[in-house]
């Protein structure tokens, strides 16, 4: 089927496609795959750019890449001078474009790193962003609790400051002997620069002779019959074991290494990275997520944008090789012979990253490989277990669910929850659920217009009778059930709006919570009764995630609201701005906080005076403060 499909996409290239395919060049470099609006789909590297790209028109993918296939209605390529210049371009693509067929390491992905900072008192923190601030940067971190575990015990170990501002006075970190307080006693010279040599060997892996060391001023406390003192050292010495010594496999060259292991699923792809510090392996970390081109090439794809924002660098990397390649996903993408061959990607890393990229062959080194790979399948393997898990328990509860309430199958439901601070800002939100699950593209943000002050039942009317007059006016999905939060009052009012208004006899139910703001019981009918349904089953357990996620919905669009008007109404207060300076002023700066940060001559650009800069800067920073630029 897919490869008819394909061969009618062949029979019906436009003549601009056609056109393009000519004039391709024997040339290494970029290409950009768009669907029918002109939107990138894909994003893709290669060596011969006139091979790789004809590919895509020509010959039977599989079913996977044949989705990508059928979407492609136009592309633009771009000519690099050399191999490594490709691979750097379509990193930078893939994050400017966000297509969607390519692997892409989102932000919420970022790796935490402990930094020490450069200033003349330095402060020991962790922190997910990067700067080229001349601070010491250590990690990444699997996770966050790994890198707060260990600064916890730093901050035991090294009394480096721990408030952002110098206070007036010694704060209780002084007293609990975990800061050296600058703040009213004068710092010996060379201090700060001995534990930050210190706390740097320390994260270098170099934690074992810190060790030795409190275990010699341990035993030498005891003998001074200073025991306080020896307990300190020895729980200082546990914490140490605690956070640094969970080893799980050893190497005898003591180098810093990450090992890469990938493995592939049905359409799925987990990739494994063990982090080797000082020889030792100190952590993991996994990533799953779909892809759609070859895997090896969208694999290489992650390994690249993962260290195109990570500064700290290890002294080797390893990645599998052609030996490891999952043999079910040989023909997942189109085989030009163009592609890059597992040497080629390695020497290519390693001019750009100037790191050692090894493809180990046997030995302890080839182990690790397979540790990793072994890792990802199984983490893979149990990605599935517990869809099917889910799947299966959410098609019982969806299926109960039309018992219970006496409505035959529940395919599509949508539920409603208004949010509001004593009637300010008045808002409401939809969430849809389809066989159990969230269908995200399907929500949807009211801002209420007819409601003043806090009136649930007249919002729940007017949210209702918007929704379903655009479902009948559009003629969109009906569901078979309507959630809305709350009780007997809104249930009235949405089966009101509904039959008498619009003629619909849709099933409404409400959610009733109780003291702790939890969902507590079903309420159905008109007038609306308890549905008896046990707290424990899988069917109430659907009802609770349904209310959770659109009062989620709901209060995350509040604050949103409420943050924008709270900007408004501060600007709007201010003698010569309207709302096209309001306007033009927040897209300028960005926020209120940076147009308070602002000085007078910031504003000019933008046409606005000196008076009247001083004014919105005088309003804003309010009668109690002074703005910097009057200073």
């Amino acid at each position: 089927m897919s490869e008819q499909r394909a061969g009618g996409r062949r029979d019906h290239l436009s003549d601009s496609i056609k056109s393009k395919l000519a004039l391709l060049p024997d040339k290494p470099g970029c290409y950009l795959m768009k669907n029918a609006e002109g939107t990138i789909i894909y994003v893709g590297k290669a060596k011969v750019l006139k091979n790789r790209v004809r590919s895509y028109f020509s010959g039977s993918h599989d079913g996977k890449t044949q989705r990508l296939v059928t979407e492609i209605s136009d592309f633009e390529y771009i000519v690099t001078a050399s191999n490594m210049e490709a691979l750097i371009l379509e990193c930078n693509l893939i994050k400017q474009y966000h297509p969607r067929y390519n692997v892409l390491l989102k932000d919420d992905k970022t790796f935490p790193y402990i930094k020490i900072t450069q200033e003349a008192h330095p402060r020991l923190e962790v922190t997910r962003k990067v700067y080229k601030d001349k601070a010491k940067y250590f990690g990444p971190y699997p996770n966050a609790f790994a890198a707060q575990q260990t600064k916890k015990l730093l901050d035991r170990l090294y009394p480096l400051r721990k408030c952002k501002t110098i206070p007036d006075r010694v704060c209780l970190y002084y007293h609990l002997g975990q800061c050296i307080a600058p703040c009213e006693y004068e710092v010996p010279a060379g201090e700060y620069e001995r534990m930050v040599q210190e706390i740097s060997k320390f994260l270098n892996g170099g934690h074992v002779a810190i060790k030795e060391e409190l275990t010699r001023k341990m035993h030498q406390a005891a003998e001074d019959l200073n025991f306080e003192r020896a307990k300190e050292l020895r729980d200082q010495i546990v914490s140490i074991d605690a956070v640094m010594e969970k080893q799980t496999i050893t190497m005898t060259d003591a180098v810093d290494r990450d090992v890469f292991g990938y493995a592939v699923d049905k359409g799925w792809m987990c990739v494994q990275i063990l982090y080797m510090r000082q020889g030792k392996m100190i952590e993991r970390h996994v990533t799953l997520f779909p892809y759609y081109g070859d895997a090896y090439e969208d694999f290489i794809s992650f390994v690249t944008q993962y260290y195109s924002d990570n500064p700290a660098l290890p002294k080797e990397i390893f990645l599998p090789s052609a030996e490891e390649k999952e043999e079910d996903e040989s023909a997942s993408a189109p085989d030009t012979g163009e592609q890059h061959t597992e040497r080629e990607v390695a020497e290519l890393l390693e001019s750009w990253l100037r790191v050692k990229v090894h493809q180990p062959q046997r030995g302890q080194k080839k182990k690790l490989l397979g540790m990793a790979a072994d890792n990802a399948r199984v983490a893979l393997e149990e990605k599935f277990r517990l869809i099917e898990r889910d799947e299966e328990r959410t098609v019982k509860a969806v299926e109960s669910l039309g018992e219970w309430i006496g409505t035959g199958t529940i395919r599509r439901i949508e539920a409603f929850d208004n949010s509001n601070i004593q009637g300010s800002d008045p808002v409401s939100a939809m969430v849809v659920f389809v066989d159990g699950k969230p269908d995200r593209k399907e929500y949807r943000k009211y801002k209420i217009r007819t409601v003043q002050g806090p009136d649930d039942y007249e919002t729940m009317r007017e949210v209702i009778r918007r929704r379903y007059e655009r479902v009948l006016k559009e003629q969109l999905p009906m569901p078979d059930l309507v959630v809305v939060d709350g009780g007997k009052g809104q249930i009235s009012a949405a089966i009101d709006v509904l039959e008498n208004e619009l003629g619909l006899y849709i099933p409404v139910c409400g959610l009733v919570k109780d003291a702790k703001h939890k969902t507590a019981q079903l309420m159905m009918g008109d007038p609306p009764d308890i549905v008896p349904i046990r707290r424990d089953s899988q069917e109430f357990y659907l009802l609770q995630r349904i209310q959770e996620e659109v009062h989620r919905f709901a209060i995350t669009f509040h604050r949103e609201t409420r943050a924008k008007s709270m900007v408004a109404s501060q600007l709007d207060s201010i003698p010569g701005i309207g709302e096209k300076r309001r306007k033009a002023l927040l897209k300028h700066f960005g926020s209120l906080k940076k147009i308070k940060e602002a000085a007078v001559d910031d504003f000019r650009p933008l046409g606005i005076g000196d008076k009247l800069a001083r004014d919105i800067l005088a309003a804003l920073h309010g009668p109690g403060e002074t703005a910097d630029s009057d200073a």
